[in-house]
C-alpha cells in the first residue's frame, strides 16, 4: 500500500504523448498510484496499446485521438475527456516532435521552424489553457507539468527550434506557477535527459553518438521511460502541495559531469 501523501485515488490525470515514452512512463507511475488516465494521442494503434498496458494497473483509462497543434482539435478533445471523466487533477503537456536538424540553422527552412513550434510550443499552450480554465472553474487545484529537454540549458547544435521550444516552456511554467497559485494550482517542467524512445532510437543507434555520449552519464546508462514514474506521483500528490515553478532536470547526472 503506497504512502497517503502518494495515493492519487479519485484522481485524474490527462497525459499528452501518453501512448508511448516517457508521455507512457509518466501515465504508468500515477495509474500505479491509484489515478484514473486519459491519453491523448494521434495514432489509434498506440492508444489502444497504451490502454491495455495501463488498465492492467486497476485504474480506469481512456484514450482519446488529438493533435495538439489544432487548437479546435484540443478544446474537442479536452470537452470529451470531462465528460468521461468529469475532472482533471494532472495535466502533463509531454507530446511532442524532434528536430529534423538541417547541415545548419543557416539552411533551416521557415517551415521546419513552424513545424516544431507548432506541437512543441503552441501545443502546450493550448493543451494548458484548456485545463487551467477548467481547474480554475472547478476550484481545488491541480498540476500542469510541461515536458521540457536538456535541449533547454545545453547548446543543441542544428536544433535551435526544437531547443527554443523546450527553453520556452519553462518560461511558460514559471508564469503559470505565479499567476495560478492563488487558485491552489502548480506547475513544473521535467527536463528529460538521454532516454530511449521512439524519438531517440535512430540517434542512440549512432555508434559515434553512442561512444560519445554514454560515458558521459555517470549512472552508465541511458534513461528509460519507467524513470519518470516517480516524479510524475510527487507532481500530482499531496507531497508536493507547496512546490511549484519547478523545473525538474532528470538525466542520470549527465549534466554534471
Amino acid at each position: 500500500m503506497s504512502h497517503p501523501l502518494f495515493n492519487l485515488s479519485g484522481k485524474v490525470a490527462l497525459v499528452t504523448g501518453g501512448n508511448s515514452g516517457i508521455g507512457l512512463g509518466f501515465a504508468e507511475g500515477v495509474a500505479l498510484a491509484g489515478a484514473d488516465v486519459a491519453i491523448w494521442g494521434t495514432n489509434q494503434a498506440k492508444n489502444a496499446a497504451a490502454v491495455e498496458k495501463l488498465a492492467a494497473h486497476g485504474t480506469r483509462v481512456e484514450s482519446f485521438l488529438c493533435d495538439v497543434g489544432d487548437e479546435a482539435a484540443v478544446e474537442a478533445a479536452f470537452k470529451e475527456t470531462l465528460a468521461r471523466f468529469g475532472r482533471v487533477d494532472g495535466c502533463f503537456a509531454n507530446a511532442g516532435v524532434s528536430g529534423r536538424g538541417a547541415a545548419s540553422f543557416t539552411d533551416m527552412t521557415p517551415a521546419e521552424w513552424a513545424r516544431v513550434m507548432r506541437v512543441n510550443l503552441d501545443g502546450v499552450f493550448l493543451t494548458f489553457r484548456a485545463a487551467a480554465r477548467h481547474m480554475v472553474a472547478r476550484g481545488g487545484g491541480g498540476v500542469l507539468v510541461a515536458t521540457s529537454s536538456m535541449a533547454a540549458i545545453s547548446g543543441a547544435a542544428r536544433n535551435e527550434h526544437y531547443a527554443a521550444t523546450k527553453g520556452a516552456v519553462i518560461s511558460m511554467i514559471r508564469a503559470l506557477a505565479v499567476e495560478y497559485a492563488r487558485h491552489g494550482i502548480r506547475a513544473h517542467a521535467v527536463l528529460p535527459g538521454w532516454v530511449e524512445t521512439g524519438l531517440t532510437e535512430t540517434l542512440f543507434a549512432t555508434e559515434r553518438f553512442a561512444a560519445a555520449a554514454k560515458p558521459r552519464i555517470p549512472m552508465r546508462r541511458w534513461g528509460k521511460p519507467e524513470d519518470f514514474g516517480g516524479i510524475a506521483v510527487y507532481m500530482m500528490s499531496d507531497a508536493s502541495a507547496w512546490h511549484t515553478g519547478e523545473s525538474f532536470l532528470i538525466d542520470g547526472g549527465y549534466m554534471l559531469f
